[in-house]
């Protein structure tokens, strides 16, 4: 019965990304939603729900493993969900709006999801370099600026996860790094995983509310996702994290790269499309009045082919 409704090819990509997440500790993660719209074609918004939801179950188990270890900072959690938990319902309120009026949901999924992408490859790559500079600057600051900040990041984030599910660990942490120099970095983990749980839950709630959750594929990612954290943990120490750190950027920045040419790519679509409903709808009217009209060279036009002319006749009534 359960290996009926496991889907072997996506937990193979769930032991994939959960060993990433437990050779990177942050940052693999990130890959989830790529890896479901470029290997398995499901669509950006789709994509986004589903991962939130199994970024929710899989921090879930971190958060408690770091509870246990007491390397979890509830200042800084507090502070975070606090910009966060309400900048993501205005978020869900915005899909939701978007979804109904104008079906425009799907596009604003897929610009953010480019941006969250690319933000997260330049954290990845740049993180020593943004330290390098940054962290002199933040380091005088007295713990009511501190708070603000943390706060405004919080909300930040609540909006790139939501629409993205991307941008909590690598933006996170290298944020929080940068704004708590003396807590160490097994804290700062610890409260981004921590904070990470009701932001991910909540946003993957409003998008399942809305549709955008493949519930088959979430339980077979879950499925591959737990031995493969345990794999990537135990191995963690034998891989060279500079490296690993780089190709997961490289990654990132080839499929928001494409999100972005496919994004721009659509509203030529879009035109085309309309302008040949308006043709398609016109070609009755165009073509009754040519009946009417000299061509001033070759005299009166006529349709050599019926299929040349469009069938303009009335549907019969049916009694």
């Amino acid at each position: 019965m359960l290996s009926g409704s496991i889907d072997p090819h996506y937990a193979i990509a769930g032991f994939l990304v959960g060993a990433l997440v437990g050779v990177t500790g942050v940052g693999g993660g990130s890959l989830m939603t790529p890896i479901l719209i470029v290997l398995f074609g499901v669509s950006p918004a789709t994509a986004v729900g589903t991962d939130l939801l199994f970024a929710a179950a899989t921090k879930t188990v971190g958060s408690l493993v770091h509870g246990f270890n007491r390397t979890i900072d509830w200042r800084v959690v507090r502070r975070l969900a606090t910009g966060s938990i309400p900048m993501t319902a205005l978020a869900l309120m915005v899909l939701s709006w978007l979804n109904m009026r104008t079906g425009g949901a799907h596009q604003m999924v897929t610009a953010v999801l480019s941006i969250a992408l690319l933000l997260t490859a330049g954290a990845l790559i740049a993180r020593n370099k943004i330290f390098g500079i940054y962290s002199q600057r933040l380091a005088n600051l007295n713990d009511r600026s501190i708070a603000r900040l943390t706060i405004a990041m919080g909300a930040v984030l609540g909006i790139l996860v939501t629409f993205s599910s991307v941008g909590a660990g690598a933006i996170g942490v290298t944020a929080l790094v940068l704004l708590y120099p003396g807590v160490s970095t097994a804290r700062i983990v610890g409260s981004d995983i921590a904070h990470a749980v009701p932001l991910t839950l909540i946003a993957g709630l409003g998008h399942g509310v809305m549709g955008s959750v493949d519930f088959h594929a979430l339980v077979s990612l879950l499925a591959g996702s737990l031995p493969g954290i345990f794999v990537g943990s135990s191995i963690s120490a034998r891989v060279p994290d500079t490296a690993l750190r780089y190709v997961l950027a490289a990654v990132l920045i080839i499929v928001g790269s494409k999100l972005a040419v496919d994004l721009s790519a659509q509203p030529k679509a879009n035109v085309a499309a309309v302008h040949m409903t308006r043709v398609s709808k016109s070609g009755c009217a165009v073509a009754r009045g040519e009946e009417h009209t000299t061509d001033a060279i070759s005299g009166p036009r006529r349709y050599s082919a019926s299929k040349l002319r469009p069938n303009c006749s009335p549907s019969p009534k049916s009694d």
